[in-house]
């Protein structure tokens, strides 16, 4: 399978190449490609989430531990002293990199439910809402931040079918098909549990119609 470099650097390419082309064809401003860029970047190393000893899962946890204590701090300041503040933020960053990390560790199979486009869904539906309720963002640039991470999580799926592919021997590894699939046929409870998810973001998303909107000016891109 394709390490984390290779992973990392295509989907930047990959993050580059949207966010510059989006910009040129009018569908969001110059300061938005940053982010968009960006969130690609992220979905080129999510899928290996569910790899335990991998960097992306380091990085990853790392984040969303900074993004907590951030939060935390933000919804907490006007409610707590100081040296309470930073106790409760030390205490968000702790739970969040180690105890949730070993507990996600836990309970995911590298290879399974995350390198699926199921999983792939969830996520991007699952930053849209974030993007749109509270980051505040308008309707096309929520929907714009769940595409750009599904992008981002199909480059690494496809990265990891190429690599199953043993072009110098001719022969298919025993990992294809692991990686760019529809959902966990291993584990079918765990496909029906992130499909509920999914389905619950819906009174979060934007409205459904800017989203065919934005994808129907995208296709532009490539005619």
């Amino acid at each position: 399978m394709a390490n984390f470099q290779t992973h990392l650097s295509v989907a930047v390419a990959g993050g580059a190449l949207l966010a510059v082309s989006g910009w040129h064809a009018a569908l969001w401003p110059a300061a938005d490609a940053g982010p968009l860029a960006a969130l690609t970047a992220f979905g080129g190393i999510l899928p290996d989430i569910d790899s335990d000893h991998s960097r992306s899962i380091r990085l990853i946890f790392t984040l969303f531990a900074v993004l907590a204590v951030v939060g935390g701090a933000l919804m907490l300041q006007d409610r707590l002293s100081p040296g309470a503040l930073v106790v409760a933020c030390g205490g968000l960053y702790v739970g969040v990199r180690y105890v949730f990390g070993s507990v996600f560790k836990r309970f995911t199979v590298h290879r399974g439910i995350w390198h699926s486009l199921l999983a792939a869904m969830l996520c991007g539906l699952a930053t849209s809402a974030v993007s749109y309720q509270l980051l505040q963002q308008n309707a096309w640039m929520a929907w714009a931040h769940g595409i750009a991470l599904i992008i981002g999580t199909l480059i690494h799926l496809l990265l990891d079918e190429m690599y199953s592919v043993d072009l110098v021997g001719s022969r298919l590894k025993r990992s294809f098909g692991t990686a760019f699939k529809l959902f966990d046929y291993r584990e079918p409870g765990n496909s029906v549990v992130m499909l509920m998810l999914a389905a619950g973001l819906a009174p979060w998303l934007p409205p459904w119609q800017v989203l065919i909107d934005l994808l129907a000016q995208g296709s532009r891109l490539w005619r």
